[in-house]
């Protein structure tokens, strides 16, 4: 319900704080007092449409804060829960305005966006007045009203289930589709792909042992060359160079054909002898060397192609070589689905037809329920219409089925709360056919109908009792209060029999501070109530027949 209203700096209210309890409150003051400020200041902080004429005289901004204590259950708890905002018992909505037009808006003093603020605050409160009707004139509401009134918990339920089962079966037969038309476009080509790298045949880390094969092999040619490098200083290839063992050859004869005696050259011919020996172990060493590390530009030339190969395939699929092994086993994946898919849709496609008709027998049950609530919902107004001057009107609960695209969790029918308000006339919807005072009637009956369903914990009502008096504003009083039986109730009123039916009764009033005019709401005293309903009853020159009519009144209404 709402607990209290907090509004500063709203077009003639500087400042106001109301309290406000369980059951019926009623607003009532003269034409002009400022009844329609209260309700635009609450509509503020409901999300409604911000104007900057709103924003008092002189002022930067205006505010309005509205505290709510919703029951336990009430599902905007679950909405603030998602939305991270944190909460106990209470659940405040406020708005701050500034005179540019500029508005932000708060949840529990967490900043939010209005589209938010709107939503809760639709589930907080209801206004119903001659000109606008939240809630029951919007036929999308319709369909959830008559199930609450029928206590159709149960069937909604598996619509619901059987909708959301439906629903999945589709994708997924939809995916499978679409994977299979997917893989049928590129069949040729995938094909081309797997058999191309299944030739290939690349393996998991074979790249690194190629690199490091192919360094290998490329450093191991390096180093031959060196060797034959040497070699060829040792033997040159042309005969007629000198070769150090010829050369070394050639000085040890010419030492030896000394005269003797030559024992002083024998030194020389012992250390050229001895160069000649280790000239030809460095030979026989390089040759032995070059031998057991002679290049294989054949392997050089195989790691290479391969190396080259793989890197090419990576290129053309874009991928990493490392990567190539996986995606062959992605792509057989894909030919081998292409190959099974057929069967996989064949299973889908029973299985979403299956659900298909889970979904119609359970939506058939539902309308088959709504129907008789239907019946009974319309007794059930009917008694109603009566009491309230519309012993005319007919109200009509219209169920038709919708087309296939538009069902939905809630079923297949379209039901739309019809009426007419005169005999032979054709039932319309509600916002059409219905004067403002008749429609906010209509949905005072439809409201003690269908209250217990309505999870709106608070309603308001502005001016139901336009154009009526005597019994029938009796009537309208009397219903008030039935409805506030469960949930609150505020109206704003003239008619002094719907305000006797106030358990609180509250009085608007425009006064003159200085060269500004203010309003101002209090709430009544018992003798204050009963002054304000003499004044009701008689204008502006207060009689004792009127007093005593507005004592008569509250005996009855409290």
């Amino acid at each position: 319900m709402l607990a209290s209203l907090a509004i500063r700096d709203v077009v003639l209210i500087e400042k106001l704080d109301l309290s406000f309890d369980a059951g019926l409150a009623v607003l009532t003051g003269e034409t002009g007092a400022g009844k329609s400020i209260l309700l635009d200041s609450l509509g503020l902080a409901l999300g409604q449409r911000a104007e900057a004429g709103l924003v008092r005289a002189g002022q930067a901004q205006a505010s309005v804060a509205a505290a709510f204590l919703p029951p336990a259950d009430h599902p905007c708890f679950a909405i603030l829960r998602d939305q991270g905002i944190s909460t106990e018992d209470e659940v405040v909505l406020r708005r701050v305005l500034q005179a540019d037009g500029k508005s932000r808006a708060f949840i529990n003093d967490q900043p939010v966006s209005v589209t938010l603020l709107k939503r809760l605050g639709a589930m907080l409160v209801e206004v119903q007045g001659q000109h606008e009707q939240v809630g029951l004139a919007d036929p999308a509401t319709h369909a959830g009203l008559l199930d609450a009134f029928g206590g159709l918990d149960t069937e909604g339920s598996a619509v619901a289930s059987a909708w959301s089962a439906w629903r999945d079966a589709t994708r997924r037969l939809a995916a499978a589709r679409e994977a299979i038309a997917s893989a049928q476009r590129e069949e040729e080509w995938l094909r081309h792909a797997v058999g191309e790298l299944s030739d290939l045949a690349p393996e998991e880390g074979e790249e690194d042992v190629l690199a490091a094969e192919r360094q290998k092999l490329q450093q191991g040619e390096r180093r031959a060359e060196a060797i034959a490098a040497a070699l060829g200083e040792l033997t040159p290839r042309d005969r007629r160079a000198a070769s150090p063992a010829r050369a070394l050859r050639e000085a040890a004869r010419a030492l030896e054909r000394l005269p003797p005696p030559n024992e002083e050259a024998q030194p020389a011919i012992q250390a050229l002898a001895a160069a000649q020996d280790a000239l030809s172990e460095a030979e026989t060493l390089l040759t032995r060397l070059m031998s057991e590390t002679g290049p294989d530009p054949r392997r050089l030339e195989q790691v290479e192609e391969r190396l080259f190969a793989l890197r090419a395939a990576a290129r053309k699929h874009s991928v990493p070589v490392t990567e190539l092994p996986s995606l062959l086993v992605k792509l057989r994946a894909r030919l081998e689905a292409l190959d099974a898919g057929a069967g996989e849709v064949a299973a889908l496609e029973t299985a979403e037809g299956k659900a298909r008709q889970n979904y119609l027998a359970a939506g058939a049950k539902l309308s088959a329920a709504r129907r008789k609530s239907a019946t009974a919902l319309e007794k059930a107004l009917a008694e109603e219409l009566p009491p309230l001057k519309l012993d005319r009107a007919r109200l009509v609960i219209d169920i038709s089925a919708r087309e296939e695209t538009a069902w939905g969790a809630d079923g297949q029918d379209r039901v739309a709360f019809l009426v007419a308000t005169n005999p032979g006339q054709t039932p319309g919807p509600l916002a059409k056919i219905a004067s403002g005072g008749e429609l906010s009637r209509l949905m005072l009956a439809l409201k003690v109908v269908l209250a217990r369903g309505s999870p709106v914990p608070t309603l308001i009502f502005d001016e139901v009792d336009s154009g009526i008096g005597g019994a029938t504003a009796a009537a309208v009083g009397e219903r008030l209060a039935r409805v506030a039986d469960r949930v609150q109730v505020l109206v704003v009123t003239h008619s002094p029999q719907v305000a006797a039916r106030g358990a609180r009764h509250f009085r608007v009033a425009k006064q003159v501070k200085g060269q500004r005019a203010e309003t101002r709401v209090d709430m009544l005293d018992m003798s204050e109530r009963h002054e304000e309903l003499a004044r009701m009853l008689s204008g502006e020159t207060v009689t004792e027949a009127a007093r005593a009519a507005a004592k008569s009144l509250l005996g009855d209404g409290v």
